[in-house]
């Protein structure tokens, strides 16, 4: 939001005419001269594509003193629910925006304007401006025409007025059955744009709505009610993505229509399209993230490896990560997919100075110090935010070296390449913060497997030792004292799919997900585990919120240090 963006641009020039100035709502009050508004349908969880969104709206009214309402577009019940609304709720929340506006609630919902969206239906039946159609869906697909055909006019289209009010009324009584009847807009059948040939405004749904219950069964389409919502609660943007470009043609033509029978005021709401926000290797569609679920690919809507932005959260994404994610790629009208490292690269920039650091071992395989006694223990110090020059001198940990200890198999090589420079037979390494270590010999079972590495270590190599740099080494392997370790779970997460451009028919990433029994330094325990923490070496942790107990201990891999390389 920093960026001088055409949005913004938009705004300086309204508020420079002083176009929404001194408006008054319908007690008198004068209105802010900036509203947006944030409307997504509770059909299912938000994702990241909806947080460029919540930034943009919610930002620029916080950034220009105005409001932005969180308005639930309810008017499809057959796949709403009060779970969805929560979940948006908390998202919007967790993302850092109030949900008040001079202490008052400012959340809003679609289903309260369904008696006001009714009276204003009757009013345009009234004006010939929509009537009552008795064709089925099919048969107004079949009769919309296409980008070269035009369209054909409806049997019922010049029904008589008082007949389409009658009708009108008895649909909203319960007389029809579903999709006998329905209301649509009377605009022009031959009109270029197919979004002005008499679309549907109103159906018959004799379905439960989880708000308003039994007491509505039919509902106004969502692309009726949005322009009726927006004038109702006197929004002077309506910032949306460019998939509803091709709506805005009739989004005008509804408020100029009700503007002409005086229901409405101007200045009428205005809407303006943005390009959203897609990740390369995910899915942002809320149906298609659906059928995850449904087939059991994924655990549920907060799953780790889903852009749901209660997944990310588990997963451990910052709010501040998506924030820089959104900054970055800006606001513009051109849509394309941003890869997915950036928004990893974010979440980096976020925590590397205000994250603690420990050592932990994914991977283990045990080491064995054999000059070095079999009850002594060495204090170990290292500072816990290395990268923070306020922290630095302030924040020490302390763990211990003792002659068994656990280090990464993958720092091991029996028959090492020309650029491993790692453990490996007769090679020295140093114990990261403690001493150097030579590899001397290895154990192994009948199956060639390796039971343990011995070494020695040389008690002058110390890090803090005057005498480190007589000894030459060209790698420090982390490592955890074997009688002094935390056992943890860790999960390391990578894309779903390795598509970058995905649809459902993709085959999905077997290794999506690995499960490791781990080692942490005893470090992690005094923190009581709940933080956001550095594996060294490793990448960035968290506790996952569902799993985790203190007696078994799961963390998830937020990112990688570097960037995610598919298995």
């Amino acid at each position: 939001m920093k960026s001088n963006n055409f949005l913004k641009k938009i705004i300086n020039s309204n508020l420079f005419s002083k176009k929404f100035i001194n408006r008054l709502d319908n007690k008198g009050k004068i209105l802010p001269k900036i509203i947006t508004r944030f409307p997504p349908e509770p059909n299912g969880y938000l994702h990241i594509g909806h947080a460029k969104s919540i930034f943009i709206n919610f930002g620029l009214a916080k950034l220009y003193k105005g409001k932005c309402n969180l308005r639930f577009d309810d008017t499809n019940p057959e796949k709403e629910k009060k779970e969805y609304i929560l979940d948006i709720i908390n998202s919007i929340k967790w993302l850092g925006f109030n949900l008040k506006y001079k202490k008052k609630k400012n959340i809003f919902y679609a289903s309260d304007y369904f008696k006001k969206i009714y009276n204003i239906t009757k009013k345009l039946i009234l004006f010939n401006k929509a009537y009552i159609d008795e064709q089925n869906i099919k048969e107004i697909q079949k009769t919309r025409g296409t980008l070269i055909k035009k369209g054909i006019n409806s049997p019922w289209r010049n029904r008589p007025i008082e007949e389409s009010l009658n009708l009108f009324k008895k649909m909203r009584k319960g007389k029809y059955k579903n999709g006998s009847l329905c209301v649509r807009a009377k605009i022009d059948m031959l009109n270029s744009n197919i979004n002005l040939r008499d679309p549907v405004i109103y159906r018959i749904r004799h379905i439960y709505h989880y708000k308003t219950k039994n007491k509505w069964c039919i509902y106004p389409t969502y692309i009726y009610a949005h322009p009726i919502e927006d004038a109702l609660e006197y929004i002077t943007h309506s910032f949306c993505t460019l998939e509803f470009a091709d709506q805005r043609p009739f989004y005008n033509w509804v408020l100029k229509n009700l503007y002409k029978l005086k229901i409405f005021k101007k200045p009428l709401p205005k809407q303006y399209e943005f390009s959203r926000l897609n990740l390369t290797h995910t899915l942002t569609s809320k149906r298609k993230l659906k059928q995850l679920i449904k087939q059991n690919i994924v655990s549920g809507w907060d799953d780790p490896r889903l852009p749901t932005i209660s997944g990310l959260r588990r997963r451990g994404y910052t709010p501040k990560s998506i924030k820089i994610l959104c900054e970055k790629i800006g606001i513009t009208k051109n849509n394309s997919f941003i890869e997915y490292k950036i928004l990893e690269n974010s979440l980096r920039e976020d925590l590397e100075h205000k994250v603690p650091r420990i050592m932990v071992v994914l991977k283990p395989i045990k080491l064995i110090i054999d000059n070095l006694e079999k009850d002594k223990i060495i204090n170990c110090i290292a500072p816990s935010y290395p990268k923070n020059h306020i922290l630095y001198k302030k924040k020490y940990r302390k763990f211990l070296l003792t002659k068994n200890i656990w280090i990464e198999k993958e720092d091991f090589s029996e028959n090492p390449s020309k650029d491993f420079f790692r453990l490996s037979l007769g090679n020295k390494v140093r114990l990261k913060y403690s001493y150097i270590i030579k590899c001397t010999k290895i154990d192994k079972d009948n199956n060639n497997n390796i039971l343990a590495i011995h070494c020695i270590y040389y008690p002058n190599s110390n890090i803090n030792n005057l005498n480190k740099n007589k000894y030459k080494v060209k790698s420090n392997i982390h490592w955890v004292s074997k009688k002094f370790a935390i056992k943890i779970e860790v999960r390391l997460f990578n894309h779903l799919f390795k598509n970058p451009k995905p649809n459902l028919n993709d085959k999905i990433n077997k290794n999506s997900i690995e499960i490791l029994k781990s080692y942490s330094e005893i470090t992690l325990k005094k923190t009581k585990f709940k933080k956001i923490f550095q594996f060294e070496r490793q990448g960035y942790f968290i506790y996952d919120k569902i799993n985790h107990t203190i007696e078994n201990p799961v963390f998830n891999r937020i990112v990688p240090l570097k960037n995610n390389i598919f298995k």
